[in-house]
Formats: structure tokens, C-alpha cells, sequence
């Protein structure tokens, strides 16, 4: 299926775009370069999932370098990265930017990412880099993979922009609302959208269940910061 292209226009006083994307899952990307490729993006941000286990993890890591070729790339990572540690020295060598708990400036922007919590956090996100990189001037994006991280880490802080997967639109969507997502359950808030006019959350690229989409298509985010 081919992924669909929403597009946001964010007021900022600044005046590039980039693309974001998450939750390919090591699927097949010639489509999704071409996409982005075509968007001719400032910058490319990747909001974790881009792999799906140690196994299967050649076409995510790929996809990395090729998109390298159209823009600066920089990558979050999501909880099916977090299982290895080989792919964060993967991630660096395919020329994109990991991002893994702190953040750079790039042309006027500052872009961070928040790494999930694992079993040596107990599960938690370390959230210490935030508060320097919510000290920073220039605009601020945070890609932070987990949407239900939102509430409790991420509401109430200096960021202008965060972006996340994870809910992959919430698999069924009726009435425009997500049925389930992992780590918000029945009826999830965050899975598809803009909340609050600072989180954006993508339906993601790929179906890693074989229960099928239902009203929810794929989809790539071309964000224009004006």
C-alpha cells in the first residue's frame, strides 16, 4: 500500500520543511524515497521502528543511508532498536544523525530525541537532557517515538514541535478515533494527528500484525515550518 502524504503547516517564522517518518519496520522503502524525494525536504527525521528485530534490520538500516542522499537524516530510536545495541553503531554508520537521548542544531532548528526506557531504566525514559535542550533558542523538535510518553514527561516542557509513531493509528480507526495501541490500550488518545498544536503523532509505514488496517492508511508527514 502506498503510504499516504499529510502534510502540516506550523507557523514559526521560519521558512523550510522536512519529512517525517517512523515505524517501517525494515519493510521495503524504493516508494518511500521516491516520496520523500520528492518533497525536496530540508531535513528528514525518523521517529524510531525503522527496524524490526536483530534480524531483520537490513532494509530500516538501508533506507537510512539512501535517504542520506537527498538531506541530513536524523534518526530516533524506537523500542524495536532498543533490543540491540549494535544498531545504534549501525545507525551512525549509514551517515544519518542519531539522535539517543541528547540533540544538535541544525539551520535554525534544535532536534532532539528521546530514547524509550528499557530494562536498565526500569522501563522509564531518561528525561535529563531535556532541560538543557529546553534551554535552547532556536526552534525545538523532539522526536520521542512513544506518544504516551506525551503526558507525563513532555506537555508541560519548552519544546515547539514532537513528533512520535509507535500507535501505528491505533490499527482499526472508527470515527476517527484508533481502537488500540501498545502502551495506551483500548481506545488510545494519541494515534494519529496533532495535539495540542505540538505533538504529532504518524500512522507509521508498516503493518507488523497480520490483523489488517481497517480506515488507516500509511502515511509519510511533510511539515512546513513557515
Amino acid at each position: 500500500m502506498k503510504p499516504q502524504l499529510n502534510r502540516y503547516e506550523i507557523k514559526a517564522g521560519i521558512n523550510k520543511t522536512f519529512v517525517f517518518v517512523s515505524d517501517l519496520h525494515n519493510a521495503e522503502y524504493d516508494e518511500l524515497l521516491s516520496m520523500i524525494s520528492e518533497c525536496r525536504p530540508h531535513g528528514i527525521l525518523v521517529g524510531g521502528d525503522f527496524t524490526h528485530n536483530s534480524k531483520n534490520r537490513k532494509n530500516g538500516l538501508v533506507f537510512l543511508r539512501e535517504a542520506t542522499k537527498i538531506s541530513p537524516v536524523f534518526v530516533s530510536l524506537g523500542n524495536h532498536e532498543c533490543l540491540t545495541d549494535v544498531i545504534r553503531e549501525e545507525v551512525k554508520d549509514s551517515g544519518a544523525i542519531l539522535l539517543d537521548n541528547n540533540f544538535v542544531s541544525h539551520d535554525g532548528f534544535v532536534i532532539g530525541g528521546l530514547t524509550p526506557g528499557d530494562f536498565y531504566t526500569d522501563g522509564l525514559p531518561r528525561t535529563d537532557f531535556l532541560d538543557e535542550f529546553c534551554k535552547e533558542d532556536s526552534y525545538r523538535i523532539l522526536l520521542c517515538h512513544h506518544p504516551e510518553y506525551y503526558e507525563k514527561y513532555l506537555k508541560n516542557k519548552s519544546i515547539d514541535l514532537i513528533l512520535s509513531g509507535h500507535a501505528h493509528g491505533g490499527q482499526w480507526r472508527i470515527f476517527g478515533r484508533g481502537i488500540y495501541a501498545p502502551g495506551q490500550g483500548i481506545f488510545p488518545k494519541y494515534t494519529s494527528g496533532m495535539y495540542d498544536g505540538k505533538l504529532i503523532v504518524g500512522r507509521g509505514l508498516a503493518n507488523m500484525v497480520k490483523i489488517p488496517r481497517i480506515n488507516n492508511k500509511t502515511e509519510i508527514i511533510l511539515l512546513k515550518i513557515c
